[in-house]
């Protein structure tokens, strides 16, 4: 597990400027876009596209935002050519980076994809380099100030639905599960009254690694800051602890 607090994390993320917020935005807008080719407008049919609404609420996007996603998308639906890439490099000191990206032009995206690397001292490997170290999880983040609630009877409710691992921390609440089950826990705590900071299908370090040197801390926040500005890269993964992005 992780040293540092998740959601300390999250809520750092999510009180970032108008910037990083867009930036967020575009990423679920892709999200709502893919999912709505895949399955329909229709959430009630299509739990992919209610993963991600309810992705786009953690993040605070306004319901007529989401609404005017879906209906640009299945309007779109045709025209909609976002494919899934996803790279896979060493930052420094071997630092393991994956980078998940949503694009239309991979020629543009893999090369800057490969220019954020090389510019934080790191470089792009090949398919499975670094993959092997993590695990695909879901994951859902819970605050404590947010839901009041007994930790054994919130574990046996998580358990229940069908997670495979429930932990507490000092601000918050974490449970992981298959991401075949992810969507039925969601929902099964979100028909619970259970208020979510963040609910996703992520990458999780299966061990964590700790930078002291300088200069590697200012190459690593060079790549993610970097990846960040790049609206093709939908999400960042990587196994080095107590960095706050």
């Amino acid at each position: 597990m992780s040293g540092h607090s998740k959601f300390a994390n999250i809520k750092h993320k999510k009180e970032k400027n108008d910037a990083a917020k867009g930036k967020i935005f575009t990423i679920i807008g892709r999200e709502i876009a893919v999912a709505v080719k895949e399955g329909g407008p229709d959430p009630a049919n299509n739990s992919k596209l209610r993963d991600v609404i309810a992705k786009a609420k953690a993040n605070n996007m306004p319901n007529d935002t989401i609404d005017r996603g879906i209906k640009k998308a299945a309007g779109d639906a045709g025209n909609v050519n976002y494919t899934v890439n996803t790279y896979e490099g060493y930052g420094p000191s071997g630092t393991a980076i994956i980078v998940s990206c949503l694009t239309d032009n991979k020629n543009r995206t893999a090369s800057n994809v490969r220019n954020a690397f090389t510019k934080g001292g790191g470089n792009v490997g090949t398919t499975g380099c670094v993959s092997y170290m993590f695990d695909e999880k879901g994951q859902i983040i819970v605050a404590k100030e947010d839901y009041e609630t007994n930790a054994d009877d919130f574990m046996m409710l998580a358990l229940d639905a069908g997670a495979e691992d429930f932990s507490e921390e000092e601000d918050s609440y974490e449970i992981l599960t298959a991401p075949s089950d992810f969507s039925a826990v969601r929902e099964a705590l979100e028909a619970a009254g259970v208020p979510m900071v963040a609910a996703e299908v992520t990458m999780i370090p299966q061990n964590y690694v700790t930078l002291t040197d300088e200069k590697d801390i200012k190459n690593l926040q060079r790549i993610l800051d970097l990846l960040d500005e790049d609206d093709d890269v939908q999400a960042v993964y990587h196994n080095v602890d107590d960095f706050d992005e």
